[in-house]
């Protein structure tokens, strides 16, 4: 193995060999004369002075306009709940159970998994309007309609994609391909963190895996790594590796990462890379959260009455556990959490992923934890300025799902794209507000219908973004989240 004086040595001897400067730096000769000739292209007035070397990237920016919210907690079911179920009433749909679906439904379209011709499934649960806006909310929810006249509903969302992964990738990236930054990402690229001892961005995961895209959809593409989603954990240790090793006390520490900031800082005065500007602020980050995580991350000391609210256990991995960890983390100044919940493919295969047992366990295990969410970020005041949205990949068909032509042992519903349902609360958002709908079956959006894109333009909006002015320079081209569409949905902004 290199010992790490003779790799330093070997790497400055690249830059002064010939080999190195004829194979390494030809298109850099290149982009010298075209500097020189785009730089006396301007005038002298139009001329900006360097600024000063910000070895923070996660400093505190201004967004375009004063926002309505200062963090997101963006709650996600990863394998797409039946909103038939939950959120959509459609008496109609009842009245064709059982029944060969229509030709109409099914020409030109294409499923995941349905072949042939499926008959027709009237919704599992049982409706009743709640609140003073009237919402329709199942049976399947016991805590939620207390806080229903809280959110706004977006009843005709629709996309792209009907497999899990791309329709996550899409929700999260603005893309159903891989290499694009997260919603997260953007977030704390265009405003910063207000604290220096958490990431901007945290993730917490629940259900027992990972969502089908990977760890892709909190990621930073190509955006510097920063801005990446930081994984938590809500069993164990918050974060791997987060102890100093024995031997090494916290003043040693101190003094290595100085001498490593001042390594990197020389680089990039060399090379101006914004990586390396990035691994400055993940070392410092990593030295400062050594202290604020597990703190911030230990729910064992809140008080009995938020125990019961959540509904919460210390020392399990439970999405009631990562619901009261998102209120400690936005309280903290941290800018963007975003909640994963694993479990939610309902094709009616197996009880498990059964309308009529699988979808009603799911539910009971998130209703009274999202529910305590929003009440308890009202009592202390964070709901005006945090936004919370709940979301999925993309809605289930009204067809009762018959994969490969043969009728599943369960009820069950297939993946669907035309129309499904989220939500959004707090954040300058507009209570007790159904916006969208979609027909008498819900199958199709009719009116207020609303793209992932939108979705995203209207959370940017929130945290005072033009979503067509955040932008960044890759490859040639400004990229932004909502890569060339995207509206904001004015009607649900209060």
């Amino acid at each position: 193995m290199m010992k790490l004086n003779d790799e330093l040595r070997l790497a400055q001897a690249q830059f002064e060999t010939r080999r190195h400067f004829l194979k390494q730096c030809t298109s850099g000769i290149g982009m010298m004369a075209l500097g020189s000739i785009l730089g006396n292209c301007t005038t002298d007035s139009k001329k900006v002075s360097s600024a000063p070397l910000d070895l923070n990237p996660l400093a505190v920016r201004n967004p375009h306009f004063a926002p309505k919210a200062k963090s997101v907690i963006f709650m996600h079911f990863c394998g797409s709940p039946s909103q038939l179920e939950l959120w959509d009433y459609k008496p109609e749909l009842a009245k064709l159970d059982g029944k060969p679906c229509p030709p109409s439904f099914l020409e030109g379209k294409r499923f995941a998994f349905i072949r042939g011709v499926p008959d027709m499934l009237g919704s599992v649960g049982n409706f009743k309007q709640h609140g003073q806006s009237g919402a329709w909310v199942s049976d399947y929810f016991n805590y939620f309609p207390s806080v229903v006249d809280e959110v706004s509903f977006l009843k005709a969302m629709y996309t792209d994609q009907f497999n899990h992964a791309p329709a996550q990738l899409l929700m999260h990236t603005g893309s159903a391909r891989l290499g694009r930054p997260s919603m997260g990402a953007w977030s704390t690229y265009g405003l910063g963190s207000e604290n220096s001892n958490l990431p901007g961005f945290v993730v917490l995961t629940s259900g027992g895996k990972t969502p089908d895209a990977g760890k892709s959809i909190w990621g930073s593409g190509f955006l510097p790594s920063v801005y990446q989603g930081v994984q938590c954990r809500s069993e164990g240790d918050p974060v791997l590796f987060l102890s100093d090793p024995s031997g090494l006390d916290r003043d040693l520490r101190r003094k290595a990462v100085d001498a490593l900031t001042e390594v990197n800082r020389q680089q990039y005065e060399e090379f101006k890379d914004p990586e390396t500007l990035a691994r400055i602020a993940q070392y410092e980050m990593a030295f400062n959260m050594q202290i604020s995580v597990p703190e911030v991350m230990d729910i064992s000391k809140e008080p009995a009455y938020i125990h019961e609210l959540y509904g919460t256990k210390p020392g399990e991995a439970s999405f009631a556990n990562n619901c009261l960890l998102a209120r400690k983390l936005v309280e903290k100044g941290v800018r963007f959490v975003q909640l994963y919940d694993w479990g939610w493919d309902t094709h009616g295969d197996g009880e498990g992923t059964s309308l009529e047992v699988g979808l009603r366990r799911k539910t009971e295990g998130i209703d009274r934890s999202m529910t305590a969410l929003l009440m308890d970020l009202k009592q202390r005041g964070l709901l005006d300025e945090t936004l919370v949205v709940w979301g999925t990949e993309f809605g289930r068909t009204p067809m009762r799902e018959n994969r490969n032509g043969k009728v599943m042992p369960f009820k069950g519903r297939d993946h669907h794209t035309d129309a499904f349902t989220c939500w959004m609360a707090g954040g300058g958002i507009r209570q007790g507000y159904s916006h969208g709908e979609s027909d008498e079956f819900g199958y199709h959006g009719i009116s207020g219908r609303t793209h992932i894109h939108d979705l995203q333009a209207t959370i940017l909006h929130q945290l005072g973004f033009d979503h067509e002015q955040l932008t960044y320079e890759f490859q040639g081209r400004h990229f932004r989240l909502t890569d060339v569409s995207g509206k904001v949905i004015k009607e649900v902004i209060a």
